[in-house]
Formats: C-alpha cells, sequence, structure tokens
C-alpha cells in the first residue's frame, strides 16, 4: 500500500481526502497495526514534525507517555462498533515538550483493503478564570450605577458610579434611605417600587424618572432604574439590588422630538398672524418657559409689499420697529409684560444686537441680573420688572422663515429654578421655526388675498405706455357689469434695448376665482419678461404655473365641496424690437394676432398654435415677423370674434376690417373696432390691444465688431465715447467709456465670438455687449485685498439698471443710463 503523505495529495480514495481536508484540527491516517500513513499540514503545524519523519514509522513514537497495547486494542475494538473514542494523552513535541491534547479516534474504515482509523487532535488550552479583582472592577467601575439596599431599604452597598450620579459620599449614604439623601429623586415612588418587589419577587425594569441630585443641583437629568430581589440559599429575600443609568440625553431627544411633533398640530391652525404668535406662547408655557413674548416686525401685519423687515438681499435699517404680537405667563395677567399685545416694542435683550437678529442666531443668558448696568441703563422698567418677579435665566430667539427675519420670540423662567441650556435652545428654535413659517405663511395669504381683492376692482393698468418702440390703446369690456370682472388681461411691458413686449391672455371663468388667478398670472408674465425669456421659454414657464394653480384650486375646493375649479388659461405674447422691426411670439391657445401694415390689407401671421396652459407636457413655439413701420398689430381675447350669429373665421375677417381706418388715431381705432364687432353686451370678457410699430433710426444706433484682442478694448471704448459726445450726451461720455470697458473686456477676458458693440439711444442710453457664450455673469461684492471681480458691480452702480438676455446665438449683456 502507498504511504498518504502530506497534505493527502497522493492517490488515495476520495472518501479519506474529503474527511481530512475538512478537517480543521491535527489529523492523521493510523492503520490498525499502529503504522501512520497520512498526515495533515494541522498535525505538522501541532507536533513540529514533517510528514517525511511520521508516516510509515510507528504512532506510538510520538507518545508522550509509554506504548499501552492493550488500551489501543480496546479503543481499536470500541470504534469496529461504530461509536468512536475520544480522551486526553500527552503526545511528544520535535522539540521535546509535552502537549496535553483532546484525541478523537473516528470509525474504523478501510483504505486499499487495509483498515486503518482517522484520528484528530487539538491542544488543550488553559480556560480562563475570573479573579477577585475582575469582579470587583465590574461591580465598582462598571457605568452602571449599582447598589444594595436591605429589607428596611437603607443601603448596604454601593458602586463608585452610583456614588458620582448622586454626588453623596458612599460613607454618608450607608445605613440610610434614599429618601433621606436624595429628596430630588422622586424617592417615594422608587422605595414603593422597592417595596412591592420584595413582595412580589418580581423585577421592575427600565422605569424613567426625572430629578435632580447634589451632583449637579441646577439641571434635572433623567435616569433608567432596575430592580431586582437578592434570595439566599434557603430562598429567603435578603435584600434589592438596583442600577441606575443616565438616560439624560436620550431622553432629551425624545422629549425634543415629541414637543415639536405635538407643536405641528398647536400652532399654525389658522392662516392669522396674531392667533398663530399666541399659539406659540401658549404652546411653549410652561412646557419651556415661565413667560414668553412674541414680537413681530412692524411689516409683517402689513398686507402691503413684502411684509418682512430683514432678508439676505437687503439693507437692514438702524433699529427694528416692532409690535406685540403673543404673550403668556404662568401668572394670571402676564404681569411680568411691559407691554401688551398691540403695542409697539423695541425690545431686544443685552447686547442689543441687531446683527443677531438679522443672522438668526438665539441670544442664551443663563443667569439674568437685573442689576446689571446695560439693562439699567438701556431698559430700567424691564429691569425692576425682572427683579420683582424673579426672572432668572432669559432666551431670545430670532423668527425667520425663507431667508427673511419676521419678528423675535423671548423665553424667560420665574418659578422654575433651572436655567436655560443648551438642550432648552434646540428646542426652542424648533419651535420658533415652526411657528415662522406658519406666520410667514399667513401674511402671504394675507397679501395674496388682499392682491386678488385688489386686482377685481382694478384688473388693468389705468395708463400704459410702450416707450418710442410702439403707440398703443386698449379697451376692455367685462361680460356682465353685476358679476365683476373677469379673467381677460393684457398688459405692456417695457424690456431692454427699446424692445417692448406685449401680452394678452384669457382665464377661464369669472369672479374673484378668476380675477385672483388673471392678477398671478399676470404678475408672472411680468417677472418672467423681466427675466428677457424667449416667448415659448415664457410660455412654458406659465404653463407650469397654471398647473400648480389648478392643484391648488382642486384641493380648495375639495376642502370646500365646491365646483369653480380653475382649470386653464390661453395668452399670446410678443417681443418687438425697434431696431430690427422683428417681432418674436408665441400662443397657448390663444387666436393668433392681426396685423395690418400701412395702406395694406389686414392678415393673420402663421405661428405655431400651442396648446391651452394648463395641459403640461407639450410644447410652444416661437415664430417671427417683419413688421412695416406703423403697422397696426393687434392682441385680442376670444369674446371679441366669437358670437352667436358667425363663426370664429367670420369673425377675425371683421376684425381686419375694423382696422383698416386710415387716418384714424390708434385709440378712436380701437374703440370704433370693439363697437362695431360687439354692438350689444355678450356673454364673455372682451379685451383688445392694439400697437401701432415704430422704427428706431439708424442715427440712434451705432454698433461694432470687436476682436477677441485685449488690445481692441481701448478702441472700441473711444469710439463709443466719441459716438456718445456726438450723440449731444457729453454728460454720460465717463461713465458710458467705462461701462464699455467694462462689458467689453469682460466678454474678450471670459466669453466666445463673435462679440458685438451695440449703443442704442432711445428713451434712455442703452449699451449692449454680445458674444457667443451662454454663461451667466455674476455680481459680486470683492474683498479690499482682490485685484478684480468690480466690473459688474461698478456697472450696477452706476446704471439706471442692467441685466443679461439669451439669443440662439450666446447672450447679451445690456445697461442703460438715464438721459440727462
Amino acid at each position: 500500500m502507498e504511504p498518504v503523505r502530506k497534505g493527502l495529495h497522493t492517490s488515495t480514495p476520495g472518501q479519506t481526502r474529503a474527511l481530512l481536508d475538512a478537517a480543521t484540527d491535527a489529523a492523521a491516517v493510523i492503520s490498525a497495526d499502529g503504522v501512520v500513513i497520512g498526515w495533515t499540514p494541522g498535525a505538522e503545524a501541532l507536533l513540529g514534525r514533517p510528514a517525511e519523519e511520521v508516516v510509515g514509522r510507528p504512532a506510538a513514537r510520538i507518545q508522550g507517555v509509554p506504548h499501552d497495547p492493550a488500551r489501543a486494542a480496546a479503543v481499536a475494538r470500541r470504534c469496529r462498533t461504530g461509536t468512536g473514542w475520544s480522551g486526553r494523552i500527552d503526545v511528544r513535541h520535535r522539540d521535546g515538550r509535552r502537549l496535553e491534547v483532546d484525541l478523537r479516534v473516528s470509525l474504523a474504515f478501510a483504505v486499499g483493503g487495509q483498515e486503518c482509523f482517522l484520528v484528530s487532535a487539538r491542544e488543550q488550552r488553559p480556560q480562563w478564570a475570573m479573579g477577585e479583582w475582575v469582579l470587583d472592577g465590574f461591580l465598582t467601575r462598571s457605568p452602571v450605577g449599582m447598589a444594595v439596599v436591605d429589607l428596611d431599604l437603607r443601603y448596604v452597598w454601593l458602586n463608585d458610579t452610583l456614588e458620582r450620579f448622586g454626588g453623596v459620599p458612599r460613607e454618608e449614604r450607608l445605613g440610610h434611605r434614599l429618601g433621606d439623601l436624595l429628596p430630588g429623586l422622586e424617592p417615594e415612588t422608587l422605595e414603593g417600587l422597592m417595596r412591592k418587589v420584595l413582595t412580589t419577587r418580581t423585577p421592575v425594569t427600565d422605569y424613567e424618572y426625572i430629578g435632580w441630585s447634589w451632583a449637579d443641583p441646577h439641571r434635572r437629568h433623567a435616569y433608567s432604574t432596575s430592580f431586582f430581589p437578592l434570595v439566599d440559599g434557603d430562598d429567603a429575600v435578603t435584600g434589592i439590588c438596583y442600577m441606575v443609568m443616565d438616560i439624560t440625553e436620550r431622553w432629551t431627544a425624545r422629549r425634543l422630538l415629541s414637543l415639536v411633533n405635538e407643536a405641528g398640530t398647536a400652532i399654525g391652525r389658522s392662516l392669522d398672524v396674531l392667533r398663530t404668535a399666541q399659539e406659540l406662547a401658549d404652546f411653549s408655557v410652561p412646557r419651556l418657559a415661565d413667560f414668553v413674548i412674541v414680537d413681530l416686525l412692524e411689516p409683517v401685519f402689513s398686507s402691503e409689499g413684502h411684509g418682512a423687515w430683514l432678508t439676505d438681499a437687503g439693507p437692514a435699517p438702524p433699529w427694528p420697529a416692532m409690535r406685540r404680537a403673543g404673550l403668556r405667563s404662568v401668572r394670571e395677567g402676564c404681569p411680568e409684560a411691559v407691554a401688551r399685545v398691540g403695542d409697539e416694542v423695541d425690545f431686544l435683550p443685552p447686547t442689543r444686537d441687531v446683527d443677531r437678529l438679522l443672522g438668526g442666531e438665539p441670544v442664551l443668558v443663563p443667569v439674568l441680573d437685573p442689576a446689571d448696568s446695560r439693562w439699567l441703563a438701556e431698559q430700567p422698567e424691564r429691569a425692576a420688572r425682572v427683579r420683582d418677579f424673579g426672572l432668572h435665566s432669559l432666551m431670545s430667539v430670532p423668527m425667520r422663515a425663507r431667508n427673511t427675519t419676521l419678528g423675535v420670540t423671548t423665553f424667560a423662567r420665574s418659578l422654575n429654578p433651572v436655567p436655560f441650556g443648551s438642550d432648552d435652545v434646540l428646542l426652542a428654535r424648533e419651535l420658533v421655526a415652526r411657528a415662522a413659517v406658519c406666520v410667514d405663511n399667513a401674511r402671504r395669504y394675507t397679501r395674496e388675498h388682499t392682491a386678488a381683492v385688489t386686482l377685481q376692482r382694478s384688473l388693468l393698468p389705468h395708463a400704459i405706455t410702450g416707450g418710442t418702440a410702439v403707440e398703443v390703446a386698449s379697451a376692455y369690456l367685462p361680460a356682465d357689469p353685476t358679476d365683476g370682472v373677469g379673467g381677460d388681461w393684457f398688459d405692456v411691458i417695457p424690456l431692454s434695448g427699446a424692445r417692448v413686449g406685449l401680452v394678452v391672455g384669457d382665464v377661464v371663468g369669472h369672479g374673484i376665482t378668476a380675477a385672483a388667478s388673471m392678477g398671478r398670472l399676470r404678475t408672472a408674465v411680468q417677472t418672467l419678461a423681466a427675466m428677457e425669456l424667449p416667448p415659448d421659454e415664457l410660455l412654458a414657464h406659465l404653463d407650469d404655473l397654471v398647473l400648480r394653480l389648478s392643484d391648488e384650486e382642486a384641493g380648495r375646493d375639495a376642502a370646500t365641496r365646491s365646483t369653480a375649479t380653475f382649470i386653464g388659461a390661453t395668452c399670446l405674447y410678443a417681443v418687438y424690437d425697434p431696431a430690427t422691426r422683428r417681432c418674436a411670439m408665441a400662443r397657448a391657445g390663444h387666436p393668433p394676432p392681426v396685423v395690418v401694415a400701412p395702406g395694406g390689407a389686414p392678415w393673420y401671421p402663421e405661428i405655431p398654435a400651442g396648446p391651452p396652459l394648463g395641459l403640461g407636457g407639450m410644447a410652444f413655439e416661437t415664430g417671427e415677423i417683419e413688421l412695416p413701420e406703423n403697422s397696426v398689430l393687434g392682441l385680442y381675447t376670444n369674446g371679441l370674434i366669437e358670437g352667436a350669429d358667425h363663426d370664429v373665421e367670420s369673425g377675425m375677417a371683421r376684425l381686419g376690417e375694423a382696422l383698416t381706418g386710415s387716418g384714424t388715431g390708434l385709440d378712436a381705432l380701437c374703440a370704433s373696432a370693439v363697437r362695431r364687432l360687439v354692438p350689444a353686451p355678450q356673454p364673455d370678457d372682451i379685451a383688445l390691444l392694439l400697437a401701432r410699430t415704430h422704427t428706431l433710426d439708424t442715427d440712434r444706433v451705432a454698433s461694432w465688431e470687436v476682436p477677441a484682442d485685449p488690445a481692441a478694448v481701448g478702441r472700441v471704448r473711444a469710439e463709443a465715447t466719441r459716438q456718445v459726445a456726438a450723440w449731444g450726451l457729453a454728460e454720460l461720455a465717463m461713465t458710458t467709456e467705462l461701462i464699455v470697458s467694462e462689458l467689453v473686456t469682460n466678454a474678450v477676458r471670459y466669453a466666445a465670438s463673435p462679440i458685438h458693440l451695440r449703443l442704442l439711444r432711445d428713451a434712455r442710453l442703452t449699451c449692449e455687449v454680445a458674444d457667443g457664450s451662454s454663461t451667466a455673469p455674476r455680481l459680486r461684492h470683492a474683498r479690499s485685498t482682490d485685484e478684480g471681480g468690480r466690473g459688474l458691480f461698478l456697472v450696477a452702480r452706476l446704471t439706471h439698471r442692467w441685466g443679461v438676455r439669451y439669443t440662439a446665438e450666446g447672450k447679451v449683456i445690456w445697461a442703460e443710463q438715464e438721459l440727462p
């Protein structure tokens, strides 16, 4: 028979190889006559003997005790019966050491027709024994406080951690009860639980409570305590062991989440600024403070403008004008307050730092001293109230929402002896932040509602002007005067470069809903037009707005069981450029405009018809036409061309005929067209906007091609300065030189070719620099140590207004100056 070598990689049967390869201990194969025929790497590692020294030799040579043939024969017989054998024996290491191993002999099996046994061994390791020092460290140095009390609930033992928790020395605790030493830890309740454990022998686990100890007498801590009985060998209860953990951080976090969630249902239940402020004060007393005041900035109460005082984008006045909006105290009648709800106030705690109010950082005064010279000098009356009512701790938290400061909320404690800490500041900030969002929503709602009512009374601008680009005239007729105004509107919007935007739209429905929606859309169009968006992009943004308005109205109607859902609108937006006589326009479900050239027949441009606003998911397209000077462009709503006695095509033809009058002023032409087309009231609103185009003379426009070379800046700047002087605008020569220099330099340095400079003398002097890059410029405030970065800042300071508009080729940066 061929011996089985190291690793059993010789030609042994697969069964034996699998058995030994799977073994994790030292293993060997021994024949029935005691010869080693297989040796594994584990065996070599255990005894230090390579396979060459062991295989083919008697196994008795590696035993650490004399060979016992009788014992070996008995082990073999046991293994042949199918039970195997295990035990401990001594073996000899190659270096002479004796090792005690756990030996296991497997069932007998055959290898090459010879009876063999699989033997595995593992070295015995000394078991770890816990010494007295380990138990002592576990009991005395554990992070969990532990104590043992007797049947009278008197301390007989406690570890170092519990001594540190309570702040009472161990020698003073032993022999005394909890209530004698720590009255701030609910001793009656805890001792009641311990008596219950003595009686029922049932442990009490994880009982949480709040209290204070002598270790930290000015701050409440949260603890988790467990009790279990101690039983002797006769099954008699001899005392109680209890364990204590300080869970203040966990309890604080849980309390914070709970209060914030509770505040979500208690604060902001109405869209009323004063009620929301009072709800914040009511909720905070006495949960967080004993006295709370909420002061809001005066503009928050106003329905005009933005209704806020401080924003990240604007400067602040030297001192805020505030009014008291909420007040609450644990004392009846709030005697601590100097001012009442509705009174004008200017309260900020010393150091009365307005920058902290602007930045949103709270002010924490853990120990309030009414004798502080700052209180006595700046607010003597409040200092007297602080002293009289024992206000000892204070924190003020600015109320901010959407980067806007709305006011400040002040919390104070008097009856609660614990001063405010960092955890209280965190909770106060969360509560004030939630209330700030509600206040901001309330003021926004009030402002928008007032604006909607105002729009209902005055839907259209009283006076519109197209500047030098167009002469305009308009007419509007409501469907029924008794029902109020509807949703038709028009507007004329001045744009940069002497251009003008013309818009007409029609909101579905009548009354306040249609009027408010019209007002929103008209405002949105003005805002989007000011962003210099192309007509198709403007309508795409407007479409998104209508979708949001529709969802809003649907939700409101579902709540009020109304069916007057706002479902859509139509619109046409056109931009006319008097310098090029080009007019770009796009329409959303609206009839096309009518054009009447001087001495020509009326025609309707084939502008791509887009979907009505509010459908979403479909694109708009811009069409462009060229208009001869003094052409009449008519924008209208469908009420003007629809009628019970004719179809839309007939109405459009009649409108064209009505606008072909020659030698008639535009206002008279507009009025006569409406009278001719609508001789009697009809069920829809009517709006008509007429614009007679003008052309900007070539002598009022100057342009230059600018090479992408820094050396060209000086030449272009000089030519622009001479042109301004030639126009008789010498007073603007210096500022124009600086504006041209900055804009052209930026284009040469950062943009792409081609670069064009254009000056336009219209109602204002406009400087335009066009380039082939679509990267937007950024206005930034350079530091005193920066060498550059002030170009656009200077342009913004020297001009009436400036901006950027994008074209198919890139962008145009423009700046306007007022004429002398």
